[in-house]
């Protein structure tokens, strides 16, 4: 068995690390990518590029520490004792695409979610849902309004994902030239009654959030309600 499957019959509650991305985890990074891209357009979606992305697209926001990646405890999660990548990215910050979001939106009050992506030996561990939990509170604690993303417009499955955890529809924006345009909200904030992975948020400027919540120092509670669905094969969700 390939050494980087990740275990589903793991203990309870499963602990994973959530930290910024450093240049040295670029190359993680970008295998991940590929490996959802893969996927995708092995399936007929076109949501991100054959091949994942390149570099140059994944440097600026590791440069301006809006990228995070998910590691595991090494006794948890991987069989062979050692995570050989990050298991998870998102990409938080304001950047409002300007062909999806009017100045009627308000773009200022919100974060946007971006390159969110789930290892896909991770499929069914509810890390997509613990890291759009974490994403919500530190929305919360910023003080602004929003949580907000676009993924693609083809992609049902997953916009009904997204619906599950709480997100509003906006609106479809039809660019012929873009594949994403479905534009989601949700209230800045957790979404309560969850149960998956426990983030132990390693970003120090959180700490104060997260213990205002009731929980431990460091841990996001990424709970999800047991009707939310999961994309087919895994957690493949922003653009």
């Amino acid at each position: 068995m390939h050494t980087n499957t990740v275990l589903h019959a793991v203990r309870e509650p499963l602990t994973l690390t959530l930290r910024r991305a450093g240049s040295a985890d670029l190359p993680g990074v970008l295998a991940l990518f590929a490996e959802a891209a893969e996927w995708l357009n092995g399936r007929g979606v076109r949501q991100w590029p054959v091949g994942g992305f390149p570099a140059h697209r994944i440097e600026p926001l590791i440069a301006a520490g809006t990228l995070y990646v998910v590691e595991g405890e090494p006794d948890g999660v991987c069989e062979d004792g050692h995570a050989r990548g990050p298991l998870a990215t998102i990409a938080l910050d304001t950047f409002a695409d300007p062909e999806f979001w009017t100045p009627e939106d308000r773009p200022e009050d919100a974060y946007y979610v971006h390159k969110l992506c789930t290892a896909r030996a991770c499929s069914g561990l509810g890390i997509g849902r613990a890291l759009l939990d974490w994403a919500g509170r530190r929305t919360l604690a910023d003080g602004l309004r929003w949580l907000r993303l676009d993924c693609a417009k083809a992609n049902t499955g997953l916009q009904g994902y997204y619906r599950s955890l709480g997100f509003r529809h906006v609106r479809t924006v039809d660019l012929p030239h873009r594949a994403s345009g479905a534009l989601f909200q949700r209230p800045a904030g957790g979404f309560a009654g969850y149960g998956g992975p426990r983030l132990v948020d390693l970003t120090a400027d959180l700490a104060a959030e997260v213990s205002a919540t009731g929980l431990l120092p460091g841990e996001v509670d990424g709970r999800a309600p047991a009707s939310a669905g999961v994309p087919e094969g895994g957690l493949v969700l922003t653009r």
